[in-house]
């Protein structure tokens, strides 16, 4: 069976935009590639500047993310699905809500992490409520995925009792597995002054680096952003809320004013594209509204 890549087949359907499909060439389903949807840093239950379409723009990326020609193998939400609230059951509420709004996407599988902004003020405990446990491993097409929970700590670290479970997640995989982690903070020090970064998240990537295909996907800067750490690449999501400025650009981590000339300008999801065949994975970016 012959192979079609996304732009093939863009060409001969006679598409524009952005369409991810992929073909098996080996004709072997645990070989065959795939895509998956990354989504990030939602806020449910933010309002006001500098977003006047708070409570518009997650539906409008599950429409968009409906809309795919064809439905990605998962859809990946990489935490504060919420926006913080110190009422636990304004907490309850809020993800309540952002758990029913997403029941809309036409994916038989959705995953799930939290952010601080989730999970902080009570370890997880309304989150896991909702969504399960805060971190664990699952494996799709030949290719090992690890959610990494770096937030439910307040110090924002992954801790001791994570890092002995990675620990053993990892045991069972070989020095050549491909391996992809989803995880909220950055793992590595991109700007600390701001909260970006992982209190010991050097100790999770000293874990990883014996491992040659390892890729990192992370939200909470609510900007793209790619990074290498030795060879291991990390590649941050737009939010779905509001942009953050680039790091250390401005005294203060303060969101990006709403641009009614562009107003989704900043804001965004992904699509990756990628296979237990190779090593490298491609990220298409797309904006909430399609212009």
């Amino acid at each position: 069976m012959s192979s079609i890549d996304r732009r093939q087949f863009m060409a001969l359907a006679g598409l524009g935009g952005a369409v991810l499909v992929s073909g098996c060439a080996t004709g072997r389903p645990d070989q065959a590639d795939f895509y998956f949807v990354q989504l990030s840093d939602t806020h449910w239950g933010f309002e006001g500047a500098p977003n006047p379409d708070a409570k518009g723009t997650l539906h409008k990326a599950v429409a968009a993310v409906n809309a795919l020609p064809q439905a990605p193998d998962f859809v990946v939400f990489t935490g504060d699905l919420t926006h913080i609230t110190d009422d636990p059951a304004e907490r309850r509420r809020r993800l309540a809500q952002f758990k029913e709004i997403v029941s809309a996407l036409k994916v038989k599988t959705v995953r799930f992490m939290p952010g601080e902004h989730d999970a902080s003020l009570d370890r997880g405990e309304a989150y896991s409520a909702f969504f399960g446990p805060t971190h664990y491993s699952f494996d799709h097409r030949g290719v090992h995925f690890i959610v990494l929970d770096n937030v439910s700590d307040p110090a924002g670290a992954i801790g001791a009792e994570q890092l002995a479970w990675l620990d053993q997640d990892l045991a069972t995989q070989a020095k050549d597995a491909r391996i992809v982690v989803f995880t909220h903070r950055p793992l590595f020090d991109l700007y600390p002054a701001w909260d970006w970064a992982t209190r010991d998240g050097a100790s999770a990537l000293e874990r990883l680096m014996p491992f040659a295909n390892v890729t990192v996907f992370y939200g909470h800067i609510h900007q793209e952003h790619h990074h290498m750490t030795g060879h291991i690449a990390h590649h941050s999501a737009k939010s779905l809320i509001f942009a953050l400025p680039a790091p250390g650009s401005q005294p203060k981590r303060a969101p990006l004013a709403w641009d009614p000339a562009q107003p989704y300008r900043g804001l965004g999801w992904r699509e990756v594209e990628g296979g237990a065949r190779s090593a490298a994975w491609e990220i298409e970016e797309h904006t909430v509204v399609k212009a």
